[in-house]
């Protein structure tokens, strides 16, 4: 993919266009930004202009089909293995990056969530920092970029990526996918920006499952404690769901706050469910929904700190069906 078939980011395209044009790359960058809006294919277009024959990343030379295809010899990736990434991975990856280019001008390191390098392979990784070779490019992709060492980030080229405009990731839906605009709407609001969650695996959850969920949760009652601990062993079992569940929910709160508000339909989330939330603002009050909007924020900080998931959700539910 080239700089051009990029949807948005042009500030970003632009400088990193310059930069080539000049020959003034950084010996490293740090993309940071929310997950799914583009920091690893801007990565890959970077490699591939770098590497092509015609020095422009024209998709059609053997270099860059080797980009797309992630097997050319001076492209390195480096992912967690398991939930971190280790000593061990740094200091193999640096034994390559002392060897020369094979068929480029240089070799180029591409390090995924690079915010979950242990401390021991981010000490590591900051000795290629310091001296860094001129041949070597580093790209670290991460969406918690304050989560790195600050000598880290202090030794990288920061290029920050925003999410998308709903609008944009709206129109891409109904073009590729066909889908009707209440459908495109619901699916770029909860997506918060991110193409991978608009068009992967976290569809299905936006549209059917969603729908379950929230039936389930305003159909929940105080006075009934198995429905309550039921559902929250439900949501919690998947670690890699639970946050947009949690969106979900939150989403669906924030509808019901527009209409106590007096905001129109066309302010919700949730277009297709506007007989549900209007029905559960007859029964809640904006201190009532304040409240839950709270407990939703505070439950996600918890989580953050690795607290027991379902034990959690069992007290977050119960404040949401009060």
């Amino acid at each position: 993919m080239t700089f051009d078939q990029i949807l948005g980011h042009d500030r970003q395209k632009e400088i990193l266009s310059r930069s080539l044009a000049s020959g003034r790359l950084a010996h490293a960058y740090l993309f940071s930004g929310p997950d799914g809006v583009g920091k690893r294919l801007m990565a890959l277009a970077l490699a591939r202009a770098i590497v092509c024959h015609e020095q422009r990343g024209c998709g059609n030379c053997l270099a860059c089909r080797k980009i797309d295809h992630q097997n050319h010899p001076d492209l390195h990736l480096l992912e967690p293995d398991g939930n971190s990434i280790k000593i061990e991975q740094v200091r193999s990856f640096q034994k390559d990056l002392h060897l020369k280019p094979l068929e480029a001008s240089r070799k180029i390191c591409l390090i995924e969530e690079a915010d979950s390098m242990t401390v021991g392979a981010a000490n590591a990784l900051l000795k290629t920092l310091e001296e860094p070779r001129g041949d070597t490019l580093l790209i670290l992709l991460t969406a918690h970029p304050n989560r790195l060492l600050e000598t880290i980030r202090s030794r990288c080229q920061p290029l920050p990526f925003t999410r998308h405009p709903n609008s944009r990731i709206q129109a891409q839906l109904e073009k590729q996918l066909g889908i009707d605009s209440t459908e495109s709407h619901v699916l770029a609001a909860l997506s918060e920006g991110s193409f991978k969650k608009a068009f992967g695996k976290d569809r299905e959850l936006y549209l059917d499952k969603r729908r379950k969920l929230l039936k389930t949760l305003t159909g929940l009652s105080p006075g009934s404690i198995l429905p309550i601990l039921d559902f929250a062993e439900q949501i919690s079992a998947d670690k890699t769901v639970l946050p947009d569940i949690l969106e979900i929910f939150q989403a669906f709160y924030r509808d019901v706050m527009m209409i106590l508000q007096g905001r129109g339909d066309n302010h919700l989330v949730n277009l297709d469910l506007k007989e549900k939330i209007h029905r559960v603002s007859g029964r809640e009050n904006i201190a009532s929904i304040l409240a839950k909007l709270e407990a939703l924020i505070e439950v996600r900080r918890q989580l953050d700190r690795n607290v027991n998931r379902q034990l959690a959700m069992e007290v977050l539910l119960l404040k949401l069906a009060a």
